[in-house]
C-alpha cells in the first residue's frame, strides 16, 4: 500500500504533490490543537497564528525536499514490512533525539538564541500552538536534520511513519502547559528517561536546562538536567 501511494504522487503534477504535502501539514497542525484543546482552554493571538502558518508552509518544504531527495535515489527507504521497523525506529529516535539536543545547545549558547530562538521562547508556560511558533531559520534546521539522517541510512518506510507520529505526540505532549501523567507513572523505571511536559516546561521557565526533545538522556550525561 505505501509502495503504491509513493509510486502514485511520482505520476502527479508538482502542484498537486505541494498540495498534498501542504494540507497534511495542515492537518496535523489541527489535530495537534485540537487534542491540545483539551487542556488548554485559552485563546491564540493573530501574531501566533501567522507564524503557524509561516511553519506550515516551510514543513511543507521540507517534506517536498524529502519527497524530491527519495526520487532522485539520494534517500533510500525500505518498504517491506520486516523486523527492522522496530530497530529503525529505535535508531530514529535515538539519532534524532541527539541530534537535536545538539543543535538546541548550539542555539541556546551563541548569538542564534537571540536572532532566532527567542521567538519560541516568549512563552514561559507554552501552549500547543507554540510547538509551531518558530522562527523559519530554526523550523528549516531541524528540519535539515532530519533529511541528512534520511540520506546516511536507508531506513524503514514504516519505522519512519512510527517515528514522525510519535514526534508529534511528543511535540505536543512539550508544550500542553500541563503534566497529564502522575508523578508514579513518571518515576517508572523507563518513563522517567522520557522527556515529558514537566521536562519541557521546566526548559521554558529556565532555559539553561533540558535541552533534550524525546529523552532527558543526554542531558543526563551532559549535566543540564533540571533539578
Amino acid at each position: 500500500m505505501i509502495n503504491f501511494l509513493l509510486q502514485y504522487l511520482l505520476h502527479l503534477p508538482i502542484g498537486i504533490v505541494w498540495l498534498i504535502f501542504f494540507v497534511e501539514n495542515v492537518m496535523i497542525t489541527c489535530g495537534v490543537l485540537l487534542i491540545g484543546g483539551y487542556f488548554y482552554k485559552g485563546g491564540y493571538t493573530a501574531k501566533e497564528w501567522g507564524i503557524c502558518l509561516i511553519t506550515n508552509v516551510l514543513n511543507t518544504v521540507v517534506t517536498y525536499g524529502g519527497f524530491w531527495l527519495w526520487k532522485q535515489g539520494v534517500i533510500v527507504i525500505s518498504v517491506v514490512g520486516t523486523w527492522r521497523i522496530l530497530s529503525d525506529f529505535v535508531l530514529l529516535f535515538l539519532a534524532m533525539d541527539l541530534l537535536m539536543f545538539v543543535f538546541h545547545i548550539i542555539i541556546h549558547k551563541t548569538f542564534l538564541y537571540k536572532a532566532v530562538h527567542q521567538l519560541h521562547h516568549e512563552a514561559i508556560d507554552p501552549k500547543p500552538i507554540d510547538l509551531f511558533v518558530l522562527h523559519p531559520v530554526e523550523t528549516i534546521g531541524f528540519g535539515s536534520l532530519w533529511l541528512m539522517l534520511l540520506m546516511v541510512y536507508p531506513f524503514n518506510i514504516y519505522a519512519i511513519i512510527i517515528y514522525l507520529v510519535v514526534n508529534v505526540i511528543f511535540g505536543l505532549a512539550g508544550h500542553l502547559g500541563i503534566e497529564p501523567l502522575p508523578a508514579r507513572v513518571r518515576n517508572l523505571p523507563l518513563i522517567k528517561y522520557l522527556g515529558t511536559s514537566t521536562f519541557h516546561h521546566h526548559h521554558h521557565q529556565d532555559i539553561q536546562y533540558n535541552f533534550g526533545f524525546y529523552t532527558n538522556i543526554w542531558d543526563r550525561l551532559f549535566n543540564t538536567l533540571y533539578k
